[in-house]
C-alpha cells in the first residue's frame, strides 16, 4: 500500500534548528513507584523519534505528559518555546495530536464519522464540518486504507481496523506535532509497514513525530532517531545510525544483543539471545 502526502507543509531542512517540544527534569510517579526520573529531551521538526524501551520503562507516561494529559511531579514540557500549560485546549488540538493505545468505541459510529471527531479543534461558531473537513477526512481514510469501510460501524470492525480508525482520526486532525503509542500494535505486516511508513513521511514533510514501539526493526526502518528509556530515565537518545547499536540493545533490554545490516532491506536489524 502507497501512501502520498502530496500537499504537506515543507520544511527547509532535515530537522529544525530550535526544538519544538522540550522535556526538562520530567519526573512522574505513582504512588511510591517512579516511573519517569529527570527525563530530558529535545524534538524537532522534520524528525521521525522511535520511542523505545523495556515494558514498565515509562514510555507511554512520557507520552502522556508530552501530550499534556498527564503532569509531571518535577520539571516541565516546552512548546514552541511557551510552556505546554499556557494552552488553551482548543489551541492545542491544532498542534498536537495523540494516538493512544487503546481506542474504545462504545457506539456504533462509522469508520467516517469518528475519522471526522479528528476535525473538532477546527469547527467554526455553528460547529459544522465542511467541505474542507470532510474532504480531510476521507484523505485520512484513504491514507489508512479505510475508504471501503466508511460506512461500517466501528463496533463491528476487527481490533486492527480499530487502530486504524483511531490513526485516521489524527491524521485528519492535521497537526504539526503526532503522537503515536504502539500504532502498529495488532496490525497485519503490510498496514504496519504502511502506518510506520506514513509516519516517517509525515515527518519528512514537516511534522515531528513521535512513535511508541516494541518493533525495534520496524523502528530502527522508519525512524530517523531512537529515545530508549530504561526504568524511567533515558538510556540512550540520539540517530538510529548511533543508537541502534548491539551495546545499546543489550544494556536496555538485558540481553545479548546483535545488529547487522538486513540483506533483503538494506536496513539495520536486532537479535537477541538471553
Amino acid at each position: 500500500m502507497t501512501v502520498e502526502l502530496d500537499d504537506e507543509p515543507k520544511n527547509s531542512g532535515p530537522a529544525d534548528r530550535e526544538p519544538w517540544l522540550t522535556a526538562r527534569g520530567l519526573a512522574f510517579r505513582y504512588g511510591s513507584r517512579d516511573v519517569l526520573r529527570e527525563v530530558s529531551l529535545d524534538f524537532r521538526g522534520g524528525r521521525h523519534y522511535i520511542l523505545a524501551g523495556p515494558n514498565g520503562a515509562g514510555k507511554s507516561t512520557l507520552l502522556d505528559i508530552l501530550a499534556g494529559l498527564k503532569k509531571s511531579a518535577e520539571g516541565g514540557i516546552m512548546l514552541r518555546g511557551r510552556p505546554l500549560d499556557d494552552y488553551p485546549p482548543p489551541d492545542l488540538a491544532r498542534l498536537l495530536a495523540l494516538a493512544p493505545q487503546d481506542c474504545a468505541y462504545d457506539f456504533a459510529f462509522t469508520v467516517r464519522e469518528v475519522a471526522a471527531m479528528g476535525r473538532r479543534p477546527y469547527l467554526g461558531r455553528w460547529g459544522r464540518l465542511t467541505g474542507g473537513d470532510w474532504a480531510a477526512v476521507d484523505k485520512a481514510l484513504a491514507w489508512l486504507d479505510l475508504t471501503a469501510l466508511a460506512g461500517q460501524a466501528v463496533t463491528a470492525l476487527s481490533g486492527g481496523e480499530r487502530r486504524r480508525v483511531g490513526l485516521a482520526r489524527v491524521l485528519a486532525q492535521a497537526t504539526e506535532i503526532v503522537l503515536l503509542d504502539e500504532p502498529t500494535a495488532g496490525l497485519d505486516v503490510a498496514h504496519a509497514l504502511a502506518v510506520m511508513g506514513l509516519a516517517r513521511r509525515r515527518a519528512e514533510a514537516g511534522a515531528l513525530v513521535v512513535t511508541v514501539t516494541h518493533d525495534l526493526n520496524l523502528g530502527a526502518a522508519f525512524g530517523h532517531e531512537f529515545v530508549f528509556l530504561k526504568k524511567g530515565r533515558v538510556a540512550a537518545a540520539g540517530p538510529v545510525g548511533r543508537t541502534f547499536s548491539a551495546p545499546i540493545l543489550a544494556e536496555v533490554y538485558e540481553a545479548e544483543a546483535a545488529v547487522i545490516r538486513d540483506g533483503f532491506t538494506g536496513g539495520l536489524s536486532a537479535s537477541f539471545k538471553l
